[in-house]
């Protein structure tokens, strides 16, 4: 791999081409890759996903994925969880009665709770508000519309953790 691309980590997951789709639509020359020597040599590195916490992180697990992603974090660079990625860098979630993540970020998973006009799971238009800048976010107003669909969401106590703060019954990063 050259250096200095951006790597989309490959654990199976099913919406990692379209995130490579994505990041090449904007400029990007994304590789995917489920070797830990290109995830440590990226310059930034994406972690998409669908599905289970337990699958990814059995899948994570099995190539040897676990360290490298830790250690590239802990090294402050650009790195980007989407979907089943964001939650993987929780300690936990609360899925299929409880699985242990990465512990990159302190919170859990936690599943929405049905309730009258609360659907699970969610799916729709929501805006969002950003709590703090971030050049992820430069140029997108805060209070923009994003469409959400998820049954989970990202819990943290930790201020200053979350970049974003939406409302689906309660407030949720």
């Amino acid at each position: 791999m050259k250096t200095g691309r951006v790597v989309v980590i490959d654990y199976d997951a099913g919406n990692l081409r379209s995130v490579a789709r994505a990041l090449g639509h904007v400029g990007a020359d994304p590789v995917v890759s489920a070797d830990p020597d290109d995830i440590l040599a990226a310059a930034a590195v994406v972690l998409p996903g669908v599905g289970a916490a337990a699958d990814t992180m059995l899948k994570l697990t099995e190539r040897g994925l676990v360290d490298p992603i830790r250690e590239y974090i802990a090294a402050g660079r650009p790195f980007l969880g989407v979907c089943m990625g964001l939650h993987a860098l929780l300690e936990r979630s609360d899925e299929g009665g409880g699985q242990e993540c990465l512990g990159v970020l302190p919170g859990e998973a936690r599943q929405f709770v049905a309730a009258p006009g609360r659907k699970v799971p969610h799916m729709g238009w929501n805006t969002v508000e950003w709590m703090r800048d971030h050049p992820l976010t430069n140029g997108v107003p805060s209070g923009s519309y994003f469409y959400f669909v998820h049954s989970y969401y990202a819990h943290t106590e930790e201020p200053g953790i979350a970049l974003g703060v939406t409302e689906y019954g309660d407030d949720f990063a």
